[in-house]
């Protein structure tokens, strides 16, 4: 592919769901920045900088684009990455609640961050099943609660497909809603796009952006944050005792202490551009489909996923999944192999010993499926 064409023929990348293969345009706009305009922003009046700050507003407008929502409702803050971003949150959020929500598929990003807040504002945790399709019940009760799930899976790419409703039946019952989007803004951003939740948190190096948190926040939700975090960049005014933070035009800073990834963050746009262009999701889909056909033919192969989808995990009666993972690896093939940080549910609620995680990206193509299936094969036997 042209725009991957830094890859060696004998690279073989099955490991999206972690991290995304970078296109040339991304990389280019990366080293654009470092080279033709290295400067901070938000902070400085000359040339390089304000070109800076004119970029990276740009990149707030493209990610309220892509899912569909209004700079009038929404805000958008860079960090680190999601998990950094959920904990950044929690930490300091202040909710008229009695319980938090989440449920038993969700990364340890989730699965750790409402046990500390539970604990830290001395409210029940409640954990809840997910369907076979992803969906969360609506039978549940979601008045007084914060709900934090993911949109989807990392474990086996199911999706939230009762979104929609879930958010509107939180709302109505008086909840709030968080959703994990590390997974579903590069593959499934469709999924997402103008839904009203309170919060999306995400990972751009999961959607072919360099290695960035992203953050989109309702307005009226940020009256529920008692800044702690704190630093340059958020505050207008400073005394002995006090401070004063950016008016709400800048209510973005208040998720954004010190100085900020720049580069990255305008190279973000340059892949929510790209992604946008692409055409390659059905092609996706029938590799998806491949290699979870392929495996649920292969003796002693047990296949987590009810149905194909990007992000396939499997292990095998008699062979190690890390032997497997190394296996492949000397092809020049690379797999995820583990837990995948979802320790909770696939070792104490399945019990499964480790497992391989095949996740597809639109980099891969019909060269790297065959030799994957044949490479397997070998190892299977």
């Amino acid at each position: 592919m042209e725009d991957f064409k830094y890859l060696p023929e004998n690279a073989h990348y099955f490991d999206s769901a972690c991290q995304s293969l970078r296109p040339q345009c991304v990389i280019d706009a990366l080293n654009e920045y470092y080279t033709d305009y290295n400067s901070c922003g938000e902070r400085v009046k000359y040339a390089w900088g304000k070109q800076v700050d004119e970029r990276v507003e740009e990149t707030r407008e493209a990610v309220l684009d892509l899912l569909k929502l209004k700079s009038k409702h929404y805000f958008v803050s860079f960090t680190l990455n999601t998990t950094y971003g959920l904990n950044l949150l929690l930490s300091q959020l202040e909710l008229p609640i009695k319980k938090i929500i989440t449920s038993e598929i969700e990364h340890n990003s989730v699965f750790l961050s409402t046990m500390t807040f539970a604990e830290k504002n001395g409210i029940n945790r409640v954990v809840l099943p997910r369907e076979a399709d992803g969906s969360l019940s609506l039978d549940n009760d979601f008045s007084n609660s914060l709900v934090v799930v993911n949109a989807v899976s990392n474990i086996d790419g199911r999706r939230l497909e009762n979104i929609a409703a879930l958010v509107k039946k939180v709302k109505k019952q008086g909840g709030f809603i968080i959703l994990d989007c590390a997974q579903a803004l590069g593959s499934n951003y469709e999924l997402l796009q103008k839904i009203p939740a309170d919060v999306f948190v995400a990972s751009a190096h999961k959607m072919y952006a360099p290695s960035l948190g992203v953050m989109i926040v309702r307005k009226d939700f940020a009256k529920y944050i008692r800044s702690t975090f704190v630093g340059g960049g958020m505050v207008s005014s400073v005394k002995q005792d006090s401070f004063n933070m950016l008016a709400d035009d800048e209510i973005h800073t208040i998720f954004e202490p010190g100085l900020q990834a720049w580069g990255e963050i305008i190279a973000f746009k340059a892949a929510i551009d790209w992604l946008k262009k692409q055409k390659k999701k059905s092609q996706i889909d029938e590799f998806s489909k491949d290699i979870f056909e392929f495996l649920k033919t292969q003796k002693g192969v047990n296949v987590l996923n009810e149905k194909a989808t990007p992000v396939i995990s499997f292990y095998h009666d008699k062979l190690d999944a890390h032997l497997i993972a190394q296996a492949l690896s000397d092809e020049g093939i690379m797999v995820r192999s583990g837990y995948f940080c979802a320790h909770y549910y696939l070792k104490e609620v399945l019990n499964l010993p480790h497992l391989v995680r095949i996740s597809i990206g639109l980099h891969n193509t019909r060269e790297d499926v065959d030799k994957l299936k044949q490479v397997l094969e070998r190892v299977f036997e």
